[in-house]
């Protein structure tokens, strides 16, 4: 009898270990280099034969469910030696990954820009490996559906087996050098949008150069936060200037701007009036679109206060609501109507963005924060879906004191053009989401600037002191530059400014103690009728320029002036703040990615070291991503 137990008990524990091996659980680890132990954010965790995977986080650690025992985990980024790993029944595997040098120099050219030439696998979800430092962020839960090989949901040639890339890009034609005696005023409306840089980050991180006209340079330097004092007077934001040497070419200077919005504590922010817009068309079918969409989404919710109300509404073919006005203590409900949600069918987004404003105009919250928030690959074919046609419908929907936030998703396809042209006309921002990190970023840690605006239509005017400066040039900003008349002109459409955010801009300046320049600074002709001259004072001011800068309340229709001048100051670039230097390897960064004709000196080592001495208190980590990602840009050029 005894024995019959013993046995009987064996054959129930094998029974009970099968079904256990069987069942979900849930792998965690550590991802580091082979060759410092440094943590490396951004990997893919992919479970071979599957589609199913995650991302390493910023301290290069992540967690996966995975079922059974035959599991096979694989560990790949470019630029490293893919390593497979077999589960087993363990619950915690750590991988070290090798670098792969080699990879990163077999390029071949493929759509925009260059590609490895053997078969590239894992996902575009990731972000650059970044050496971290051990105070960033806690793991997060990243795992969705991982994307095959890039492009893959773009146009094939059947014949000649090519995948062609449909992504679309406006023209970027390069600020150039402005004298000033004939061009002493610089206008512009400020930008928040980063979704340039995300974008630069998906295309390297698959061993290509992006396309020139992705690079938007003011978007890369607006990707970061700096440390600038909050402000303590009446106004929603501080102005900080600083001068010092150009790294690029030494004898020009370079002017640093840099705006801080007031930051305003979560519980302290207006009730939100919330529409999810979302495009669930054939085109948004992709793991790196839809899915990854969801789970950002979802990832939003969990930031809603009880005060908070979300509708969801959905387009392809047609718009529809899929969800009413909810309040933000119905999570559950939110993320139920969230998961249901199956891409298929045409995009009409016209139809889809007169919906989303007409709900979120009948749910209205007085002084609250009334928002929709377009989440799309901007693929739009139905309807209204050209440029100009997209341009006026959202100039006219920003009329309802309703504010636009921009997210975009994907890849082959991507339509980045009329999603910016959506942000700029709609009072909005714009991101775009390559992964769960990125995700986090936008609408976890930057809530705030995300989504409640402290200043709308902010624009700043600049004149220049013709005796100290000679010709100046403001680094990016193109589709941000404002005719001199629009800055007195509350009529006109400028950039908003959100709770927390920051807001630099860099113009590289030549000074009339230069003899020789080496720019080309076009000449403008004599004028007949008058003439140009410089007041004998400004010969003996100690100004360099004069700021001013217009921005209304964000319910307000009448601008605000505020003015101050900028001193001329000598000091040099190893004496100036880290906000200054970092903006500047940034900004360097992006005039080496267009192979701009003002980039002077410019190279990758001189970028790595400038970030690298700049690089500061990293919490995030995004800082050292950056210095990687330049250093990989740096092997897939071969330079």
């Amino acid at each position: 009898m005894t024995k019959y137990i013993i046995t009987l008990t064996i054959v129930v524990f094998a029974f009970v270990n099968m079904i256990a091996l069987r069942q979900e659980r849930t792998i965690t680890g550590t991802v580091t280099a082979a060759d410092d132990n440094s943590p490396l954010p951004g990997v893919n965790v992919l479970v071979k034969g599957t589609k199913s995977g995650t991302i390493t986080d910023s301290n290069g650690t992540y967690n996966l469910k995975v079922s059974g025992d035959k599991v096979v985990l694989v560990f790949s980024y470019i630029g490293y030696t893919t390593q497979e790993i077999k589960a087993g029944t363990k619950t915690k595997i750590d991988a070290k990954l090798s670098p792969d040098v080699k990879s990163l120099q077999e390029v071949t050219v493929i759509g925009y820009g260059i590609q490895q030439k053997q078969n590239v696998t894992g996902s575009i979800a990731t972000a650059k490996p970044g050496r971290t430092n051990k105070s960033a962020q806690p793991q997060m839960d990243m795992a969705y559906e991982m994307a095959p090989a890039p492009f893959h949901s773009a146009p094939m040639d059947r014949e000649k087996k090519e995948v062609f890339n449909t992504e679309e890009y406006d023209a970027i034609r390069e600020n150039g050098f402005r004298e000033v005696i004939k061009n002493p005023l610089s206008t512009f409306s400020i930008d928040v949008d980063a979704a340039s840089y995300s974008n630069i980050r998906r295309f390297i991180s698959q061993g290509q150069m992006p396309p020139k006209d992705a690079v938007r340079i003011e978007e890369m330097v607006n990707y970061f936060n700096y440390n600038y004092p909050q402000p303590k007077g009446n106004d929603p934001f501080t102005v900080n200037t600083e001068i010092s040497e150009c790294p690029w070419n030494k004898e020009h200077r370079l002017v640093h701007i840099g705006l801080q919005g007031k930051k305003v504590a979560t519980e302290n922010l207006p009730a939100s009036n919330l529409v999810f817009l979302i495009d669930v068309s054939g085109s948004m079918s992709d793991p790196q679109k839809l899915p990854l969409l969801k789970s950002a989404f979802s990832m939003l919710v969990d930031e809603l206060r009880p005060q908070d109300k979300v509708a969801i509404v959905v387009y392809a073919g047609a718009a529809g609501m899929v969800l009413p006005s909810t309040s933000g203590a119905n999570k559950a409900k939110i993320r139920e109507a969230l998961s249901e949600l199956e891409a298929g069918g045409s995009t009409a987004g016209g139809e889809g963005i007169k919906l989303a404003y007409k709900i979120a105009k009948e749910n209205f919250v007085q002084e609250g924060n009334n928002r929709v928030i377009l989440a799309t690959d901007g693929d739009f074919n139905v309807g209204a879906s050209s440029n100009a046609e997209m341009e006026r419908l959202i100039e006219e929907k920003r009329e309802t004191g309703v504010f636009l936030t921009v997210l975009g998703f994907g890849m082959g396809n991507y339509k980045d053009s009329k999603m910016e042209i959506l942000a700029n006309k709609g009072n909005g921002n714009y991101a775009y989401i390559d992964n769960m990190m990125e995700a986090r970023k936008v609408l976890v840690n930057e809530f705030g600037g995300t989504l409640f605006t402290i200043a709308k239509d902010v624009k700043l005017q600049l004149e220049f002191n013709p005796a100290k400066v000679k010709a100046y040039r403001l680094i990016g900003y193109e589709n941000r530059v404002l005719q001199n008349e629009d800055f007195n002109n509350d009529k006109k459409d400028a950039g908003e400014l959100g709770s927390g955010h920051t807001v630099t801009a860099l113009y590289e300046i030549i000074p009339t103690s230069l003899k020789e320049v080496t720019q080309p600074v076009p000449a403008i002709d004599d004028l007949k009728y008058q003439k140009n001259k410089v007041e004998p004072a400004a010969y003996h001011s100690g100004e360099l320029m004069t700021l001013k800068l217009r921005y209304k309340q964000p319910d307000g229709q009448q601008s605000k002036l505020i003015s101050s001048t900028v001193k001329d100051e000598n000091i040099s670039i190893a004496k100036t703040s880290e906000n200054f230097r970092f903006s500047a390897a940034v900004a360097q960064f992006g005039m080496l990615l267009r192979n701009s004709e003002f980039k002077g000196t410019s190279n990758y080592f001189d970028v790595v070291a400038l970030a690298e001495g700049a690089k500061g208190i990293d919490k995030e980590g995004y800082r050292a991503e950056f210095i990687n990602m330049v250093r990989s840009c740096q092997w897939i050029a071969g330079k």
